[in-house]
């Protein structure tokens, strides 16, 4: 998941342009170190701040799918 998803996700701005702003003007940091890109991919660890809060990234499941014989 991008960094600005994921923001708005865990509704810390509500709006992609919100999101845009205020990691641009260096409000947000991942894993203690401010991020200026939006488009920064997170990974399972990666620790979000923005404002006080603080979100840890779980691992996503990926969708296998399923075969039938």
């Amino acid at each position: 998941m991008r960094l600005d998803q994921h923001l708005k996700f865990q509704g810390l701005v509500s709006t992609g342009g919100e999101a845009k702003i205020r990691i641009q003007q260096g409000e947000v940091s991942v894993n203690g170190t401010v991020e200026t890109r939006r488009g920064r991919k997170l990974s399972a660890g990666d620790v979000v701040e923005l404002a006080g809060r603080s979100f840890t990234i779980k691992a996503q499941a990926q969708d296998q799918g399923s075969t039938t014989l």
